[in-house]
């Protein structure tokens, strides 16, 4: 039977790590499900026994601040806030510190792929209306974007995770990670400046984008639903799973905006993938095979109870099969305070190093591309390397202090 594990563990990761499965039309979420169909099937475990292997709480928060960020986005706040940045009279340098900041405010508070979602294709047609290269601002959205979701246990899906298992606190992770945050942002505005001094200028061409228009009254709620649940976390006194589906709960009961098409605005791919991938690890964990790759590396002087190693160990597997993968991979055993801000914090800035890194970083390409303008792997890179580098070095240095 561990044979079985062996084989299922292997081809879900190496989907991980490829984005898909050679010859076969399964992305990485397919892969997740079907690795725990196959377990379930070949009698390694009942399906209660798979249900119960799924961090309910975590796909609970998920879900709920999934209908809260899609409230926003059907209501037009997020077009509103692009438009409104991209509009400001600022030199091209000044304008992308804007559109930065903005990108990575919003990422800490909401899930970083909804706001690149939103944001890049409007930025994209506003940029080539003044005359500007869309390059460094979408650039600068994806690495702002992955950067301010390092900031709280809510910015992305890795920290949900990291923060409902560990059971960190929401205002104490926040003060850890910030110092992180700002400098990597400020790394990461200087590299984009550096990489495209001289050639902020583009063509003049006029796009039509379609994008939610902006409703006041249902931003509002969204913002109302935010307020709530971000008061709730920093407060405590509930759990965070709860609150989030109570906004989520309470944004549904609409009159105007269809409960069907909030809910088609909910990442039901991004919910099967962690589904799959609890039941992956648990066979995996189960079937000792965690155990064996602990002392794996341990014989060649890898300790991942030493900070500094599992800091570097979730950079490096996190840009092999990303940082999702990565996280549920690595959390079991590490899960002390320090521990835990280790990994969400390294996870997150090393998604800034390659192209597929990040989900983020690929659906700001995939949003360009479909207006024409082509975000690649080398232009990528030559400013995701050094970027992330140098941010990494410096938030290891913070977190590693003393």
């Amino acid at each position: 039977m561990r044979a079985i594990v062996l084989v299922v563990f292997v081809l879900v990761y190496a989907a991980m790590a490829l984005g898909r499965l050679p010859g076969l039309a399964l992305d990485r979420a397919g892969a997740a499900v079907l690795g725990a169909i196959v377990l379930v099937a070949s009698g390694l475990l009942t399906v209660p026994e798979a249900l119960a292997a799924a961090d309910a709480p975590t796909l609970a928060l998920l879900f709920g601040l999934m209908v809260v960020s899609a409230q926003l986005r059907l209501g037009g706040f997020y077009t509103a806030v692009s438009r409104r940045i991209i509009a400001a009279s600022a030199s091209p340098a000044g304008l992308l510190a804007h559109v930065m900041l903005a990108a990575a405010g919003l990422s800490a508070v909401l899930a970083n792929d909804i706001v690149c979602l939103a944001m890049a294709p409007i930025l994209t047609e506003a940029t080539l209306a003044r005359g500007l290269s869309p390059l460094p601002y979408l650039l600068g959205l994806a690495l702002a974007a992955n950067i301010g979701s390092a900031a709280t246990l809510i910015g992305n899906p890795q920290n949900m995770l990291i923060g409902q298992v560990a059971r960190l606190d929401f205002a104490g992770y926040f003060l850890d990670a910030w110092p992180c945050v700002v400098v990597s942002l400020g790394l990461a505005w200087a590299g984009v400046v550096f990489a495209y001094r001289g050639r902020f200028a583009g063509p003049r061409l006029t796009l039509a984008v379609d994008s939610p228009p902006y409703r006041a009254w249902q931003s509002a709620k969204g913002l109302v639903a935010l307020g709530a649940c971000m008061a709730f976390f920093c407060l405590g006194g509930a759990p965070r799973e709860n609150v989030a589906l109570a906004c989520a709960g309470a944004l549904l009961l609409s009159r105007h905006m269809t409960s069907r098409e909030t809910l088609s605005m909910v990442d039901w791919q991004l919910l099967l993938l962690f589904l799959g991938l609890f039941v992956v690890n648990r066979e995996v964990a189960a079937a000792g095979f965690l155990t064996d790759l602990h002392h794996g590396l341990g014989r060649l002087g890898i300790d991942l109870a030493r900070p500094g190693w599992l800091f570097a160990a979730t950079a490096v597997i996190s840009n092999i099969v990303s940082n999702v993968p990565a996280v549920m991979l690595l959390l079991p055993g590490h899960e002390s305070h320090g521990q835990a801000v280790l990994l969400a914090v390294s996870s997150t800035l090393a998604g800034n190093l390659l192209l597929p890194g990040s989900i983020a970083n690929l659906i700001v390409a995939d949003q360009a591309a479909a207006l024409g303008v082509r975000l690649g792997f080398w232009e990528h890179a030559r400013v995701g390397v050094p970027v992330t580098l140098a941010s990494l070095a410096v938030s290891g240095l913070w977190l590693l202090r003393g």
